[in-house]
């Protein structure tokens, strides 16, 4: 494969400080196009480096996410750590963060602060709800996310008359956004070229960094786990659907210990089935009993205080109902159709870049 030789990105800096797959993902890519992307990771490193499979003790998932990247150790709850930070910044074009709404403001790096400082800086926040809104502080993962925003609820059927994925994950996923992606970086490089370029967007070829895990399994040499034996596939008890006592479908993905000793403790969960390790389908067997006694409208409530990643399966039209989701104002936007104004498509493009409703 022929190198470019002059990447769109190159000359900028971006500091990294997110976690396991949404940002590292996003700033393999910037890194790929040329970006100096500086990997800020708590003292021990993230979580990601936890996760197998391992090749020569080395951890493949975080390796493929942060290729490319420079790793540098900071507790940011120190105040030198902070200072290095802010040096960092003089010459930063970029800041990707993942931490829940108000941290990076408790750590003195809040985009107020840090814009009044370094006016030229782009600051990007990757949340699961938003900055602002009744669950912007609230814990979840990706599941959580398809749970209640009625994504999920429309791939579940029976074994009589399966049903395909809600979502077309190919069209938008595999070529909307890589074709977005791509001719943002052209534009780039033509600033610096003064040249244009064909762009070829596969959508087959893009599915590939859907199926992470298995890829990374697949290049450690490992076995591929089962359909639905991985871990975020519902292979482990910590991560799968239950169903209520009514038969709404309880949405679990408590992966980390924190989570997971918080969903046993709500639901009472005896110690010797609280390591799930030892014998998976025991825990989850427990977790099951533990969700059948009470109905879905029982738990909206307890597991949403418990703060566990753990929530009700909604529908699509409860999802828009929702106080939550309506507080983002995703359905303001409206196009005409024939001479009635009807709903536009909800984009995930900053509302700053978008033409106004």
């Amino acid at each position: 494969m022929q190198q470019s030789e002059i990447q769109p990105l190159e000359g900028l800096t971006v500091l990294d400080f997110t976690t396991l797959l949404p940002g590292p993902l996003a700033t393999l890519m910037l890194a790929e196009a040329g970006a100096r992307v500086i990997k800020l990771e708590r003292p021990g490193g993230e979580d990601m480096r936890s996760f197998p499979p391992f090749v020569k003790g080395k951890p493949v998932l975080f390796e493929q996410l942060n290729r490319g990247k420079e790793c540098l150790e900071l507790d940011l709850k120190d105040e030198a750590a902070r200072g290095r930070v802010l040096e960092l910044l003089q010459t930063a074009d970029i800041l990707v963060e993942q931490f829940r709404p108000g941290v990076m403001d408790r750590l003195g790096l809040g985009y107020d602060t840090l814009s009044a400082r370094f006016p030229g800086l782009i600051y990007c926040s990757i949340t699961g709800f938003g900055q602002e809104g009744p669950r912007a502080s609230s814990a979840g993962h990706d599941l959580n996310y398809m749970a209640l925003s009625g994504l999920l609820a429309q791939s579940c059927g029976s074994a009589k008359h399966p049903v395909l994925p809600p979502a077309q994950i190919a069209d938008i996923g595999g070529g909307s956004f890589p074709a977005l992606t791509n001719i943002l970086l052209a534009i780039l490089k033509r600033t610096k070229t003064g040249k244009g370029c064909h762009i070829d967007i596969s959508m087959t070829d893009s599915m590939f960094t859907f199926g992470i895990f298995a890829h990374a399994f697949h290049a450690a040499g490992k076995p591929v786990p089962d359909w639905g034996q991985g871990l975020l596939c519902g292979g482990s008890p910590r991560y799968r659907l239950y169903p209520a006592g009514d038969g709404r479908l309880i949405a679990v993905a408590a992966l980390e210990e924190k989570f997971w000793q918080g969903l046993c403790d709500l639901l009472e969960i005896e110690p010797g089935l609280r390591n799930d390790r030892a014998d998976p389908e025991a825990s989850a067997a427990a977790i099951a009993r533990a969700l059948a006694a009470k109905p879905s409208s029982d738990w909206k409530d307890l597991l949403s205080a418990a703060d566990c990643c753990a929530c009700v399966v909604a529908t699509m039209e409860e999802a828009r109902q929702d106080p939550a989701i309506a507080a983002r104002d995703l359905f303001s936007h409206q196009l005409d159709v024939g001479g009635e104004a009807i709903e536009a498509l909800p984009l995930p493009l900053a509302s700053h870049f978008r033409k106004q409703p």
